[in-house]
């Protein structure tokens, strides 16, 4: 009960933002553009080691990653090229926090790991794999969005990771990032694997009712050929 009423307040603080932000006649584009810029910042803060600010930059970057298409349908400016634009810098935005992970792994420090830096470029090419599978998919499917590791997942276990890092700390709870990637990088595989299967089977739905409609249809056709009279001669 608590914490919806949090999501409640939360919602309507977001649509208000929406509102004003459609009513001031803000470009959505500039809402996305402005939201890959500030997850390049955090990619940056990774890399440098201040995960917990890196955190919350990446809870501001996905404020403005939600707000651009609420905006752009409530003023009216939903154009194709915006969820272009959109969906290529998400992949972008994805990429560049994974960077700045193996960029901090790999540096010459106490953290340096070289199983975490692997973990980090398996969850990218991870991640870049099941949002090229669902867009490559939807072109043959109607909707191809299946799997419990999607995007937002995958930036909520990154907050996580990012705002429990607290090195020196002995808390049980603290300094998750390690398995935040063994998370994501195995859980990305998995997710681009169910969508490959869920493709499959559909496309091999499509087949078999083609194949039965063209098998009626020719059916329907002999019949009417069998029924046709064979006509009279005429002496």
């Amino acid at each position: 009960m608590f914490g919806a009423s949090i999501g409640r307040g939360a919602q309507r603080i977001i649509n208000a933002m929406v509102r004003w932000l459609a009513y001031g006649h803000v470009n959505p584009n500039i809402l996305t553009v402005i939201g890959v810029a500030i997850n390049v910042g955090c990619g940056l803060l990774f890399g440098l080691g201040y995960f917990f600010w890196a955190g919350i930059i990446l809870i501001v970057a996905n404020l403005f990653d939600m707000l651009d298409g609420q905006v752009a349908r409530l003023s009216g400016r939903v154009t194709r090229f915006g969820g272009f634009l959109d969906s290529s810098l998400d992949r972008l935005s994805d990429m560049v926090c994974f960077v700045g992970l193996m960029v901090f792994y790999a540096r010459a420090t106490e953290f340096h790991s070289t199983l975490n830096v692997f973990l980090a470029g398996a969850g990218m090419m991870g991640s870049v794999m099941v949002s090229y599978a669902s867009a490559r998919a939807e072109s043959l499917i109607p909707k191809c969005d299946v799997g419990f590791l999607r995007r937002p997942e995958r930036v909520v276990l990154l907050i996580i990771g990012a705002l429990t890092t607290h090195p020196g700390s002995q808390n049980v709870f603290f300094n998750r990032m390690p398995q935040v990637l063994w998370v994501l990088a195995v859980g990305s595989y998995w997710t681009f694997a169910h969508r490959m299967y869920h493709t499959w089977r559909e496309l091999t739905k499509v087949e078999i009712e083609q194949k039965a409609a063209a098998e009626a249809s020719q059916k329907a056709s002999n019949a009417v050929h069998e029924r046709r009279p064979e006509p009279k001669l005429v002496h």
